[in-house]
């Protein structure tokens, strides 16, 4: 798409509040990679943000939170969450290439010790048979690639999609949040990886599956709902940042 007026989700910025909403994330997030811990030692902050990401992700999709104090983790959700986590960096060029192949990496990564072993090949990275899910997942693909929207809107689209479709057969809730984490490194909504709003999701975790139930309905009511709650958990995952950082310069 040329346009943002030709853009299918220009109007959703249109929707109460949502404009306002994507102005404080982007200044929330501004602030946290404005802290002067970030401008140097970003990469440490970065690698623990995305610990806290996957362990919030694991959470809200019924695996453990804490990692074990002897490193082994033999939660399969927390593991896959992990996985996933430590390749979204090499991830995010094949996420702006080529986005289905991405999202099959990521149900890799994120489903193999939820699937058993002579399932494997036939399970991961493919998705469910069932109709309409491929034609979903191509239009997003199309989305990723070509959409003008703000992003704020474009990672909550991309979440809430995910979730709606329920594209494979395990931890598709772990895959969503983390193509919407690349679809914030993609949009330059948060470059480095800094915020971490799946603890905004966790902390209000009631509230993020009814607005993600209301987000596969289709109104507008429930897509603003839905935006709103995605824009606050970003705004949570900035603080959560500015966290980060502040105890990460006390120790240097």
């Amino acid at each position: 798409m040329s346009s943002t007026a030709a853009d299918p989700l220009a109007p959703l910025v249109e929707l109460p509040g949502v404009a306002d909403a994507v102005a404080r994330v982007r200044d929330a997030v501004s602030r946290a990679h404005a802290h002067p811990t970030n401008r140097r030692g970003w990469p440490a902050t970065a690698a623990e943000a995305s610990v806290r990401a996957a362990r919030a992700s694991a959470a809200l999709d019924g695996g453990r939170a804490e990692l074990p104090p002897d490193g082994v983790v033999d939660d399969p959700v927390l593991a896959g969450a992990l996985r996933v986590a430590e390749e979204l960096g090499r991830l995010l060029p094949v996420w702006r290439r080529a986005p289905l192949q991405a999202l099959a990496r990521l149900h890799v990564l994120a489903a193999t010790d939820l699937v058993p072993a002579d399932e494997r090949e036939a399970v991961l990275g493919r998705p469910r048979r069932e109709p309409g899910v491929t034609g979903r997942l191509e239009l997003l693909g199309r989305l990723v690639s070509t959409s003008g929207a703000p992003g704020p809107v474009l990672v909550a689209v991309v979440h809430g999609e995910l979730l709606a479709v329920a594209p494979f057969s395990a931890a598709n809730g772990v895959v969503a949040r983390a193509a919407a984490r690349l679809t914030g490194l993609s949009t330059g909504l948060d470059p480095k990886g800094l915020a971490v709003p799946e603890v905004g999701h966790l902390r209000r975790s009631g509230e993020y599956r009814e607005a993600a139930a209301g987000f596969a309905s289709g109104t507008g009511e429930a897509l603003g709902r839905w935006l709103l709650h995605c824009c606050a958990a970003w705004e949570l995952g900035a603080r959560e940042a500015v966290t980060i950082a502040e105890a990460a310069g006390a120790r240097t």
